[in-house]
């Protein structure tokens, strides 16, 4: 299955520089440089619903608005030089306010040093607070990236896709298949297959998610995301997988970002740094030194 391209360049540069604590960096190469609420509907196998298993998809991000919050569990996978490393994140998401809080936890020695501390990420429309997120960094202190200046916008930088732009991107789904029914934890889920049109999906995005989407669709050099979604018998995600892959200096490399949701109804509560909370100082890039603001 064709995955999607990221441009090189400096800008993918400084999008691998920022990933967390410089772990897409290191395993990459790259250390040089809506819609309105709609409630779920009850699916059958093999007639996804009205409009077919595409328009099925298009709502997904609507109806996991409609149940209002979740808990989620993250990994993002990738590979360069016969090393494979996983990031993995465990949190909670408010798809209504769009916020969310998530603790990422590192692979041992993947950002060069031991014992790395799991690094809080705070995420809402059009930005990413990071804490613990080492590079000379206080370790009281919050990074807010704006993710909407981002090549990616956030769908790979931060070691987790935002659980709102990841539905939100099946609003681009095109060619899906329908695969059948399986059990997931659980849970009956219906699972489909696909490609998503980023472009598409960023025009049709609700207003908070549409800056980082329209910016991801501008980076990468092809609209094409292939996806695994799997929805319940209400029609909640419970379980996507995102095929990304960067294209800089060399072959390029794929990144695989999946997202599980459970708990619906959960209660969540963030409250976002306050300004003076917020380090504006220097950010090291690299092993070598150097840096950006």
């Amino acid at each position: 299955m064709v995955v999607q391209q990221h441009r090189g360049g400096g800008g993918a540069l400084a999008v691998c520089a920022l990933a967390v604590a410089g772990v897409m960096a290191v395993t990459a190469g790259c250390s040089d440089g809506s819609g309105g609420h709609v409630h779920g509907e009850r699916l059958r196998a093999g007639a996804p619903g009205p409009g077919g298993s595409g328009e099925t998809l298009r709502r997904a991000a609507d109806v996991l608005v409609a149940a209002g919050s979740a808990e989620m569990r993250t990994s993002m996978e990738t590979a360069a030089g016969g090393t494979r490393v996983t990031i993995r994140g465990q949190g909670a998401y408010d798809f209504r306010r769009q916020l969310g809080r998530v603790r990422v936890v590192l692979p041992k020695d993947a950002a060069g040093e031991t014992g790395h501390r799991p690094i809080t990420e705070l995420l809402a429309p059009g930005a990413l607070y990071m804490k613990n997120r080492g590079a000379g960094v206080p370790e009281e202190k919050w990074v807010r990236v704006d993710t909407t200046a981002l090549e990616d916008g956030n769908l790979v930088t931060g070691g987790v896709t935002d659980p709102m732009a990841a539905a939100e991107l099946l609003r681009g789904a095109g060619e899906v298949t329908y695969v059948g029914k399986k059990e997931l934890a659980g849970v009956t889920v219906h699972h489909y297959q696909g490609t998503a049109d980023l472009g598409g999906a960023a025009r049709a995005a609700s207003p908070e998610s549409r800056g980082a989407l329209t910016a991801a669709a501008k980076g990468f050099g092809t609209d094409a995301v292939p996806f695994d979604a799997y929805l319940d018998e209400e029609g909640r995600l419970r379980k996507v997988r995102h095929r990304f892959s960067f294209a800089s200096e060399g072959p390029a490399v794929a990144v695989v970002s999946t997202l599980l949701l459970y708990g619906f109804g959960v209660p969540v509560t963030v409250r976002l740094p306050d300004r003076g909370d917020i380090y504006t100082g220097l950010i090291q890039q690299g092993r070598g030194g150097g840096g950006s603001r």
